[in-house]
């Protein structure tokens, strides 16, 4: 016989039992669209953490103080460092945060995320105007006390209008809008869209903080990103006496693949849980098979009588095995494209999947077709034909 009729025969009998074989099958589809649904999703979530990464400022350096006693930097100090090694770094940008209420008239907003920084913040961070202008180092060194404000706080705030120049009162203090962010996300509370910037001189001040935790600085290149760290880390081991517990130094690619290596991780859990249903669609599907060998013994008993070998009868039960395996593969990558754009756009993340990983899940769902379906096809393969003619 040869592995067309083989094939022929295969899905003649997988749609005589047309209930049976789909709920075979569940197993494989369950199995073949988690895994590409979650690795999608979590593929996606690391291409989305990565450039929120990049876009908070090429050749970055971040300096996190730890703020134990004793550990604190002066912002001056720390400024003329980066100063007196110009031919390494682009700029610094002292920052520090909290929690205020934002108010204008008889209008406010809670919670607002407040930062208080300094004139280079913009452009190592990235951060971007739509109206008005950003922090100025007049600002910073006067004391200003004017505010560089997010789109949901227009919304709020301004309905929308044109906020340039108004008085907003942060925790009870007097600021003057002077610019607008552009929006980064969709302006809700509790986003990127819902800061305000004031000068960090200022924010000592109203936060009644005087300590600046973190730093930003930028290299002028990747080739000057490895020597900048180096001189940073060195400046700090002698500023804190070699306590490197009061201090943290991360650059860009250090962050990224620290995100990498926690998303893959997480990638990885979630599909090895996932392919566990595959292994139990293969094991439903060896139950299946050794059934339908008990029902069809006296059809193999006939066959082995008028000449089938038993290569022939064990390559037509590995076939159906098969068969199954990869009609329940091909839907399970459809249901997980489905499910991986579904969960994407709940995220708002990209989450379709590359062809690896659905060529990989397809063809282990085929191998669980084949590991799994060899035992009952040798078992058919190995049935005495005499025996098996007296079956009822």
């Amino acid at each position: 016989m040869s592995l067309l009729q083989s094939f022929r025969m295969a899905i003649k009998s997988i749609f005589a039992n047309k209930a049976r074989s789909f709920l075979t099958m569940l197993g494989i589809i369950i199995g073949v669209g988690s895994v590409i649904a979650l690795i999608s999703v979590g593929e996606g979530a690391t291409s989305n953490v990565n450039e929120q990464i990049n876009s908070i400022g090429a050749n970055m350096l971040i300096a996190n103080i730890q703020g134990r006693a004793g550990a604190t930097m002066d912002p001056d100090n720390i400024t003329a460092f980066v100063h007196e090694h110009d031919d390494l770094f682009a700029g610094i940008a002292p920052s520090m945060s909290g929690r205020v209420m934002v108010k204008y008239g008889n209008r406010n907003t809670s919670g607002t995320t407040l930062e208080g920084t300094n004139e280079m913040y913009s452009s190592i961070r990235n951060v971007k105007v739509q109206a008005g202008r950003f922090l100025t180092a007049s600002d910073v060194e006067r004391r200003q006390n004017v505010a560089v404000i997010g789109t949901y706080q227009v919304q709020e705030l301004f309905y929308g209008g044109d906020p340039i120049g108004e008085n907003i009162k942060l925790d009870g203090h007097l600021y003057t809008v002077v610019g607008v962010l552009e929006e980064k996300s969709d302006s809700s509370k509790g986003s990127d869209d819902d800061k305000v910037f004031v000068p960090y001189t200022s924010a000592m001040r109203m936060l009644k903080n005087a300590n600046v935790s973190t730093y930003y600085m930028q290299a002028y290149d990747e080739s000057t990103l490895a020597a900048a760290k180096t001189q940073l880390e060195r400046y700090l081991y002698k500023e804190y006496r070699g306590d490197t517990d009061a201090y943290t130094i991360f650059d860009q690619k250090e962050l990224m693949d620290m995100a990498g290596s926690i998303m893959g991780m997480l990638v990885g859990v979630l599909a090895g849980i996932a392919a566990i249903s595959l292994v139990v669609g293969g094991i439903g599907i060896m139950n299946i098979m050794l059934v339908s060998v008990t029902e069809r013994t006296r059809e193999i008993g006939i066959r082995k009588a008028i000449g089938a070998k038993r290569s022939n009868i064990l390559t037509q039960f590995l076939i159906e095995s098969v068969v199954i395996s990869a009609i329940g593969g091909v839907i399970g990558i459809a249901l997980g494209i489905g499910l991986g754009m579904l969960m994407g756009s709940l995220f708002d993340i990209s989450a379709f999947p590359n062809s690896g990983t659905i060529i990989f899940s397809f063809s282990f769902s085929m191998f669980m077709g084949v590991f799994f379906g060899l035992y009952p096809a040798n078992k058919a393969s190995k049935l005495n034909p005499i025996e098996a003619l007296r079956f009822e």
